[in-house]
C-alpha cells in the first residue's frame, strides 16, 4: 500500500476575516475531495488571517499514480483558486 501526501502552505490575500479565509479553504477542500478523492484537512495556521496550510493524502498501489494525482490537484489550485502558493511538498510512503 502506498500513501501519497501533499502539504501546501499558501497565502490567502482576498481574506479580510477568519470567516472569509475559512470559506475559501472549505471551497478548496471540497474541490480536492470531489475531483481527486483526497482526504484533506487544514493542518496548521488556523488562527492566521492571511496564511493557511493544508494537507492531503491518497492511498493507492502505485507511487507514480498517487503523485500524478497530487500534481494535478496542485495544478487545479494554482489555476482556479485565488491564493498564492508559498511552499509545496509531495511525497509517498510505502506501508
Amino acid at each position: 500500500m502506498i500513501v501519497s501526501m501533499i502539504q501546501i502552505l499558501f497565502e490567502v490575500p482576498e481574506a479580510d476575516t477568519i470567516k472569509e479565509k475559512r470559506r475559501i479553504l472549505r471551497s478548496i477542500k471540497d474541490k480536492l475531495q470531489r475531483r481527486f478523492h483526497l482526504s484533506v484537512a487544514e493542518v496548521d495556521l488556523q488562527d492566521s488571517l492571511s496564511f493557511a496550510q493544508i494537507g492531503g493524502a491518497l492511498v493507492s498501489n502505485s507511487k507514480a499514480f498517487g503523485e500524478t494525482v497530487l500534481h494535478k490537484a496542485l495544478a487545479m489550485i494554482e489555476t482556479e483558486v485565488p491564493v498564492r502558493i508559498q511552499d509545496v511538498r509531495i511525497y509517498s510512503e510505502e506501508f
